[in-house]
């Protein structure tokens, strides 16, 4: 069984989502619809599913657009159904960020199998015991922070901030990526609750908060956390 792992299912022909939810149902996993482009990144925001199962072929926003679209916050499994098997088809929408693709019609055997690889795959990934900069560690998997000795109270937020953060370690992050990361679709203009969140989060973590040691501004841009 698949322990309730949530599932969105983005299709714009509903026989085919009714299929694939009795399929995914009946092997444990909690299923989420949605028939159009815009619809599935609501409901990647509202739902948090762990993998998503994209048509190409919708009628707002093609499947490789949605897939770039989430990707520019999301690493959130992907695996494409579609009538297309043309190469250039795949290729695209592989480079646009999907995991895995599919080609209708299919067997249900296979797509649970690529379902569970995929699964696996995040689960490893997200499942990274821990991560440490300086004096500063963040256990991933209980979701608590150190500083030294000492344990960090931070809010849902202010945690998650933190891990979007130490998941890319040394990377820029610019704002647009960390609005979406955080708080989802439709944030994109929230500049101060995110500049409010990263103040209140160096003033918990940082030995000087006007001299950031650990969350470095990139001017213009976003932020990076650095790795000491």
């Amino acid at each position: 069984m698949a322990d309730g792992a949530r599932i969105l299912i983005v299709d714009d022909e509903p026989a085919i989502r009714r299929f694939l939810k009795t399929i995914l149902t009946a092997h444990g996993y909690t299923v989420f619809e949605a028939a159009r482009g815009e619809e599935a990144i609501s409901q990647m925001t509202a739902q948090r599913p762990d993998a998503i199962v994209l048509d190409l072929g919708l009628p707002d926003l093609d499947g490789a657009q949605v897939t770039r679209i989430i990707r520019e916050w999301s690493q959130t499994p992907i695996i494409i159904l579609s009538v297309r098997d043309g190469e250039a088809d795949k290729i695209a929408a592989l480079d646009a960020g999907a995991d895995d693709y599919l080609t209708k019609p299919f067997g249900s055997g296979e797509l649970l199998a690529r379902l569970r690889v995929a699964l696996r795959r995040a689960a490893k990934n997200a499942n990274a015991p821990s991560f440490q900069t300086g004096a500063l560690k963040i256990d991933l998997a209980k979701r608590v922070v150190t500083l030294g000795e000492n344990e960090i109270q931070l809010t849902p937020t202010e945690y998650d901030l933190l891990r979007a953060l130490a998941l890319d370690a040394d990377k820029v992050l610019t704002h647009h990526h960390l609005l979406r990361a955080v708080w989802g679709v439709g944030y994109d203009d929230e500049m101060h609750m995110l500049r409010v969140n990263i103040s209140n989060l160096r003033k918990k973590i940082e030995p000087d908060a006007t001299r950031p040691r650990y969350i470095v501004t990139e001017p213009g841009v976003g932020y990076r956390l650095r790795n000491i």
